[in-house]
């Protein structure tokens, strides 16, 4: 008997992206047909077969899909035969089965596709000076924030004035022994 990996999904208006989970997989086979059936079959690290047939909800374009293997996934990017948001991945309507699931890191609502989150072109992330801070800073923060958290509402600093609150003795005592 085979198993079945976590498959997580997430789509656009003119692609589908399928992740595998399946760490260490050894004999990839994946199969993705025009009207929208995709197989995947695999061996785990444990040399136990994985696989799964997907009937998806509409037809795909075979020629622009891509798949990807790498160390713990599979990737698949399955280009749309026409572009429009799915209501599902699937065509069968229904729950869909218990090792598929949506995937957050990649989902984008419908609405927010034409504001264009979760897609940074051409960006060179590099060039946005996003390195750590100095260990210097750090403590000048530190010190600035006890500071501050000891100034009054006008901003002057508050003086002690010798009085802490003390726990009695006593009544620490009776409180211990209602416990």
């Amino acid at each position: 008997m085979s198993r079945h990996p976590i498959t997580k999904w997430a789509q656009r208006s003119d692609r589908v992206f399928l992740t595998i989970e399946l760490p260490d997989a050894k004999d990839v086979k994946l199969n993705l047909k025009p009207e929208g059936r995709f197989n995947f079959s695999a061996k785990g690290s444990d040399d136990l077969p994985y696989e799964f047939d997907l009937e998806l909800f509409d037809a795909v374009d075979v020629e622009e899909s891509k798949a990807a293997v790498a160390p713990r996934t599979i990737c698949y990017l399955i280009k749309k035969a026409e572009s429009k948001w799915w209501p599902r991945l699937l065509k069968k309507e229904g729950k869909p089965p218990v090792f598929l699931k949506v995937d957050w890191d990649k989902w984008q609502d419908e609405d927010d596709e034409d504001v264009g989150f979760n897609d940074f072109g051409d960006m060179d992330f590099s060039k946005l000076d996003m390195g750590g801070a100095d260990d210097d800073d750090i403590e000048d923060d530190e010190d600035d924030a006890v500071e501050s958290a000891n100034k009054d509402e006008d901003g002057k600093a508050e003086e002690s004035k010798g009085e802490e609150e003390v726990a009695h003795p006593a009544a620490t005592a009776a409180e211990e022994a209602k416990a």
